[in-house]
């Protein structure tokens, strides 16, 4: 049976399940609400120090693909598969995490959860609702963080900005704000060495 946390309780992975190759299922939902779902792979200071890490839609896995977005499935709003064993060293927490695409606020959210399965079975599930949020556009949901062993918190804290505040709050960067290097300007000289002895 499934092990229920409530938001801000913490476990040992190994104590949910001897297995390292996980399913994380999330349900999040509302009337006319559409979500972000993805996951941050954070370094040891708690910033995105690697952009392949950041598994959403556009990028649906980890270079060795210890993280994947796998899709709706089971149920489930979104599902990834994580394999704990194959996590880079360089990682010490992924952050699951849903942002509002579009208007609404996170209260408007019927019942959701982030739960762990291990060989088909559900070991772990945190539920929460929309009466716990206000005016907040994102959620961080839950995290598999290293500390000694990898461990399970269940999160749950509302976040006032979209994806890209939660980008940004992980050291990221929000591609289309990227900015263009200044156009050269007409007549500019390129690179030259400079001219011999005069």
């Amino acid at each position: 049976m499934a092990r229920e946390f409530q938001r801000g309780h913490k476990a040992k992975i190994g104590d949910l399940t001897a297995g390292t190759d996980l399913y994380v299922g999330v349900q999040i939902a509302g009337p006319g609400l559409t979500f972000d779902i993805s996951c941050f792979g954070l370094d040891a200071d708690e910033r995105l120090s690697d952009d392949r890490y950041f598994i959403f839609f556009n990028q649906p896995k980890s270079p060795e693909e210890s993280i994947q977005l796998l899709g709706e499935q089971a149920g489930d709003s979104e599902s990834f598969r994580v394999t704990l064993d194959k996590i880079p060293p360089h990682l010490h927490k992924l952050s699951f995490t849903a942002a509002l695409d579009g208007a609404g606020q996170v209260s408007q959210i019927g019942p959701g959860y982030i739960r762990i399965v291990a060989g088909g079975e559900e070991v772990a599930r945190y539920s929460f609702t929309g009466s716990e949020f206000s005016t907040e556009r994102a959620v961080m949901l839950g995290d598999f963080y290293l500390k000694d062993v990898w461990r399970f918190a269940a999160v749950g804290q509302g976040f006032d900005g979209g994806l890209e505040a939660l980008l940004k709050n992980f050291g990221g960067e929000v591609a289309e704000e990227a900015e263009a290097p200044p156009a050269a300007a007409q007549g500019a000289p390129g690179f030259a060495p400079p001219p011999g002895p005069a």
